[in-house]
């Protein structure tokens, strides 16, 4: 027996599963605004992706502690 789906039967989708990608890229949008006020020139790279780049300015601080983490579907941390 065999764990892989069959490919000849309609497959799952995001929506099936209760994930609308339409309103999550309309969430995107609508906190575009309010993402560019909250921005630092340490920040590197934009908006969208899974996880974030930071430069951390070690000159300024003895023992730097960064936490970064993202939430999702197959999220592990």
């Amino acid at each position: 027996m065999s764990n892989s789906s069959s490919s000849t039967g309609p497959g799952l989708t995001y929506r099936d599963a209760g994930v609308d990608i339409d309103a999550g890229a309309d969430l995107v949008e609508r906190i575009k605004p309010a993402v560019a006020r909250t921005r630092r020139p340490e920040v590197m790279g934009g908006l969208g992706g899974f996880g974030a780049l930071f430069r951390v300015p070690l000159e300024r601080y003895r023992q730097p502690v960064l936490v970064s983490g993202t939430d999702g579907v197959g999220t592990k941390l």
